[in-house]
């Protein structure tokens, strides 16, 4: 058996032959990789196999509409025939996404106990494939993948991505676009930054002014816009299709003015501010002793839970530098309950951990190495006390800093982040006091101040939200920088076929032309 991540050696291709890519030159590193006998080949009569399920036969048809362009051949999916590649639910020691890939010359057989597992093992197989799998035009193959088994499961059950869609917004297709991507590496969780001081960007029934004007501007005074209930639901029902969780948030009581402008009774002097369009922090607050603030948040949290079958509802609670510490405890002692009455657990930004955190919450640390001790060991006591942690120190995983001085997009408050830097931490010793078993996770923030499209995302976003699904996914064992930056070089050419725009950073041997 091979550590997850090492390459391995095997008998060389025939003269003439393209060699199938290694077991293991996989982002996220399996658990581990035993490399055996000859390859499979994907050919014109291959079958692609799945039981009686309709979401067996939902990931078949997934996996043959990925491979059909660029193969140009039928790969029926069916319950029928022998060999080929197969799909297949059992019982097993695989949990609720992990899986086993075996290959050989016969076929492929992915196995798993859940549908979500079958799916992460198909993001597998993708990656053993060339890159040109991914094109959607004919292209010359041949589609080998290498001999062995692949057995693997997640370090941890929370692995997050965050798209701040309040300080620019994008649309349902814009976001389907970067939750394609997130489901490429096993990620599971997709959380919404649905309002900020810059913009509302979910329709609210009961407060319709929050979407209408709240969300009619952003960052620089673009027109911004909103979800409608519709839309939302389509960004729901697109995620759940690719194993991802939706986690809204509504970001409370500070960061939001957009709030604040549409409804002058929830500020406290019954003014309500201009629309803001810049990116200062800090200088908003619901009014905390107003009966309405709760009636207001009481109709927000009822309606987005509604619309949300996910566990979590994230309320903020990060830079609420206009509230006094009294108002922010007494605030979240009262809005947590709210969150629980309609069935979601609170997720907060760690300064949660400064108030009374509800039983089960969890609290997401966006703190630096640098942080003052203090801080770190608020939310470590916390930590000790049930508290669960999802970390995105915001010097390692925000994935809106800059990578150097010089790139384009981007903000260095919590300093500048290469590759190297994002990827090499360890998630259950970062947080000094805090138990490895309180770390639920991780999450790669991405805020948009400086990012408008598509293309600007994922400059950020690649390839750093790489490093942070194997930090989220790989065992601790197979952490390794200089085998890590090989694998991660092999998935240029992936992203040049899928048209993902990408910073080529030094660290990175990526391969010549």
């Amino acid at each position: 058996m091979a550590a997850a991540g090492v390459f391995t050696v095997g008998a060389g291709p025939a003269p003439g032959a393209t060699a199938p890519t290694p077991l293991d030159r996989v982002v996220p590193a399996p658990a581990s990789v035993t490399p055996a006998g000859s390859p499979f080949r994907i050919t014109r009569a291959t079958l692609v196999r799945v039981d009686g399920s309709a979401e067996v036969r939902r990931i078949g048809e997934y996996l043959a509409g990925i491979l059909r362009p660029s193969t140009g051949y039928p790969l029926p999916v069916t319950e029928q025939g022998s060999g080929g590649i197969r799909l297949r639910l059992t019982s097993g020691p695989y949990g609720a996404e992990g899986y086993r890939l075996t290959s050989g010359p016969q076929g492929v057989l992915v196995t798993a106990s859940e549908p979500a597992g079958l799916f992460h093992g198909v993001q597998t197989l993708r990656q053993l494939l060339p890159a040109s799998v991914e094109k959607k035009t004919v292209q010359s193959g041949p589609w080998q993948i290498a001999g062995g088994t692949i057995e693997d499961h997640p370090r941890y059950g929370y692995r997050g991505a965050m798209l701040d869609v309040s300080r620019h917004f994008f649309t349902v297709a814009q976001v389907e676009r970067y939750i394609d991507q997130l489901a490429l590496y096993k990620i599971n969780t997709l959380h919404l930054h649905l309002s900020d001081d810059q913009g509302w960007r979910i329709a609210v029934d009961s407060w319709p002014r929050l979407a209408s004007y709240g969300g009619s501007t952003q960052v620089g005074g673009g027109t911004g816009g909103h979800y409608t209930k519709a839309d939302y639901r389509e960004i729901v029902r697109y995620a759940a299709s690719r194993y991802l969780e939706v986690v809204p948030e509504i970001d409370m009581p500070g960061h939001t003015n957009a709030a604040l402008a549409s409804y002058a009774q929830l500020n406290c002097n019954d003014t309500a501010p201009p629309l803001y369009t810049g990116t200062d922090v800090g200088f908003s607050s619901l009014c905390v002793p107003k009966q309405v603030t709760y009636d207001f948040a009481d109709d927000v949290i009822r309606e987005l839970a509604a619309l949300t079958p996910g566990r979590y509802l994230h309320i903020g609670g990060d830079e609420a530098h206009s509230t006094s510490h009294a108002d922010y405890v007494t605030f979240m002692d009262r809005i947590q309950p709210i969150v629980a009455k309609y069935g979601k657990t609170v997720i907060g930004w760690h300064q949660l951990t400064g108030a009374t955190p509800a039983a089960g919450a969890l609290a997401q640390y966006w703190g630096l190495d640098s942080t003052s001790a203090a801080e770190k060991a608020q939310v470590a006591e916390a930590a000790r006390h049930g508290t669960g942690l999802v970390l995105s120190p915001a010097d390692r995983i925000y994935l809106d800093m800059k990578y150097t001085k010089d790139t384009r997009l981007g903000l260095d408050w919590a300093g500048l982040v290469e590759v190297r830097r994002s990827y090499d931490w360890n998630p259950d010793t970062y947080l000094p006091g805090a138990p490895a078993s309180a770390v639920k996770g991780v999450e790669a923030p991405l805020w948009s101040e400086t990012l408008t499209t598509s293309a600007d995302l994922e400059y950020m976003a690649f390839p750093r939200l790489a490093g942070a699904a194997e930090l989220g996914w790989s065992p601790a064992a197979t952490h390794d920088w200089n085998r890590y930056k090989d694998r991660l070089a092999a998935q240029g050419p992936r992203w040049d076929a899928l048209g993902i725009t990408y910073y080529k950073s030094p660290q990175v041997p990526w391969p010549v032309g």
